[in-house]
């Protein structure tokens, strides 16, 4: 039964009750209503049947505020020819030739034409010339142009060739712990395989940073016999620094380990990372929180360390490479190509 259904069935039994008792002031005062409501009640359901008893909403309809069909055209036409132009400057340059239009407007026409991001407008774009035949404009080829730049230096998927190729660093706030304090996650995957790394610590500094690779990461590369040649971070202070005293760079330094660091303000970019995060939080964190009361980092960090172990031997992924496996085994598949990558460079060497 729905809301509706029930709302109509109270004021049913409101009015059914008034009859059997032959007295409509006890049936308000058992059914705890006012006399006026239920007269209000009775006319409506004498004039309209059951509809009149529906709950009627008191908000005023929202209108759309849709702008003429001409001003529409020319906004759409004018994010065409100059699709790098954000919805301030299309709307100020439309307003110079008269046409009044804000940039909420703007944004609004673009989100109904499916124009609202650079990368849409581009897409859009392609396709019209692609079905028009039409003629690139210098304001077209630029935008076109910088966003093939933005490409190449920064991929959308992490170009990884085997384990070891490339690991993504990450920190994880994990919450409070009372007596202990703040608790963050310093979290490492290995890009080609999702073998993942976990610790706990009770501070964000480069230390910690480089505590975990010295502590969980290369002491297990170093058993599979592989380098690690290169980290993926964020631009967080934990991470980046002046080369020369910074603990974090300093010892990818002394590892001969190279850094890439992501975009400015795009998480997404050590997508890798965010997923697990969210992973471990569904599936370890808010678990373990409602089953157990942790008042030492020690103890969590015990809990966490066999669900890592669970995770990289026993779960299975769905990724690229994974495709059903767990990482390790994934891992240890990417060893093989490594050893032959590793023998043939030997080879050609001699």
């Amino acid at each position: 039964m729905t809301t509706q259904e029930k709302l109509i069935k109270r004021k049913l039994n409101i009015l059914d009750l008034a009859e059997y008792l032959k007295n409509v002031s006890e049936a308000c005062k058992v059914s705890g209503v006012s006399r006026q409501h239920f007269y209000d009640i009775k006319q409506a359901y004498e004039e309209h049947g059951l509809e009149g008893l529906k709950e009627k909403s008191r908000r005023k309809p929202c209108l759309k505020n849709r702008v003429a069909p001409e001003i529409e055209d020319a906004v759409v036409k004018k994010t065409y020819d100059y699709p790098a132009y954000g919805q301030v400057r299309l709307s100020n340059e439309l307003r110079k030739e008269g046409i009044p239009i804000s940039s909420g407007g703007v944004r609004s026409i673009w989100q109904r034409h499916n124009l609202e991001t650079f990368k849409k407008r581009l897409r859009a774009l392609e396709e019209k010339a692609a079905q028009e035949g039409i003629v690139y404009t210098e304001a077209q080829l630029q935008a076109l142009e910088a966003a093939k730049r933005e490409r190449e230096d920064h991929p959308d998927e992490i170009e990884t060739q085997h384990p070891g190729y490339l690991i993504s660093q990450d920190t994880f706030y994990v919450g409070y712990l009372k007596g202990v304090g703040r608790i963050y996650q310093q979290t490492v995957i290995d890009t080609y395989a999702s073998v993942a790394f976990a610790k706990l610590y009770t501070s964000k500094v480069p230390v910690t940073a480089a505590d975990i690779l010295n502590d969980r990461v290369l002491p297990f590369f170093e058993e599979q016999q592989i380098p690690i040649l290169r980290v993926l971070t964020d631009r967080g202070t934990e991470f980046c620094g002046a080369p020369e005293r910074h603990p974090y760079q300093l010892y990818l330094q002394l590892n001969e380990i190279d850094h890439t660091k992501t975009k400015v303000r795009s998480p997404q970019s050590n997508g890798i990372c965010e997923r697990f995060h969210q992973t471990v939080l569904n599936e370890f964190y808010r678990v373990t929180f409602r089953k157990k009361i942790y008042s030492d980092i020690e103890t969590l960090q015990t809990d966490l360390d066999e669900y890592m172990l669970e995770y990289n031997t026993k779960r299975t992924h769905q990724g690229k490479r994974c495709q059903g496996k767990t990482p390790m085994e994934t891992f240890m598949e990417g060893k093989k190509l490594f050893d032959e990558k590793n023998l043939a460079e030997r080879m050609a060497a001699a």
